[in-house]
């Protein structure tokens, strides 16, 4: 299969990021590894967008602090960019509304046609032609104080443009997420048929969790289960180090072992910002 045959995919991955983590990283790495040997999918870049302050989780810290945390963690990355759209809007944003958000950001500014996983387009779908002289959309610079206009969102390095590219946005998630998925009442119905049936999620295990038996508990999940890719290797990753909340706690009990949760920058932040030390959060 020709790179443009190949659908092109943006991973997309919400929470709270309090703070980010090595596995959260990891987890976008992994994802991509997978998409790519399987020969359908070339990802072209990732998003993280951490949750807006009135999201109300306990020990929450400021989304300026949670924003600058997930800059430090992908400053090293060519590909993985922070979006801080969610943070900056008046509330709490529905992890639906951020899909939408960001499918409609991509088609003003790459003229490109985003086909739903349940409906692919049956024509190839045409980007817009890019002067060789213009400068990048997608930046990677300091985000100014104040609210970004729309193309200073789509943080996503340089523009990618193809004459005839089929793209997709995909919710990237652990395995914690698609099982809350069966928790009754905890989603709304409409919003997980949109998320699940008309973008599609690439789904990371976490500790040997058994992701069919997750989605056999679910009508949702069951009718677009070829929706949800998970991600399948043979390397035993440590995926306990996702956890933002043993994040914490180490830093908390002033434990070393934080080492193994945080990349060294986050750290230092945290430390310069008293972030985390007492039990408060």
């Amino acid at each position: 299969m020709t790179e443009t045959a190949k659908t092109h995919v943006i991973l997309l991955a919400c929470g709270s990021f309090n703070p980010i983590t090595k596995g959260h990283i990891q987890m976008f790495e992994r994802a991509r590894d997978y998409l790519h040997k399987t020969g359908r999918f070339i990802v072209i870049g990732g998003i993280i967008s951490p949750v807006h302050d009135s999201y109300g989780k306990q020990g929450l810290v400021s989304s300026r602090h949670r924003l600058t945390m997930c800059q430090l963690a992908v400053q090293s990355s060519d590909w993985i960019r922070v979006d801080p759209w969610e943070c900056y809007q008046d509330t709490w944003q529905t992890t639906c509304s951020v899909l939408e958000h960001h499918r409609d950001l991509m088609k003003r500014v790459t003229g490109c046609i985003l086909s739903n996983v349940n409906t692919p387009s049956m024509t190839p779908v045409i980007g817009q032609p890019q002067n060789e002289s213009s400068q990048p959309i997608y930046q990677n610079n300091n985000i100014p104080n104040g609210k970004p206009t729309a193309d200073e969102n789509a943080n996503l390095g340089t523009v990618m443009r193809y004459e005839e590219i089929e793209l997709r946005i995909l919710l990237l998630c652990g395995s914690d997420l698609l099982e809350s998925f069966c928790i009754p009442g905890l989603w709304n119905e409409p919003d997980m048929e949109v998320i699940v049936g008309d973008f599609g999620i690439v789904v990371v295990p976490r500790d040997g969790a058994d992701t069919d038996r997750i989605m056999n508990h679910s009508s949702v999940l069951r009718k677009y289960k070829n929706n949800i890719l998970v991600v399948k290797d043979d390397i035993n990753h440590p995926m306990a180090t996702v956890s933002s909340t043993k994040s914490r706690l180490a830093l908390q009990h002033g434990d070393g072992h934080v080492v193994d949760y945080l990349s060294q920058p986050v750290i230092d932040y945290i430390l310069k910002s008293q972030l985390y030390i007492n039990t408060s959060g």
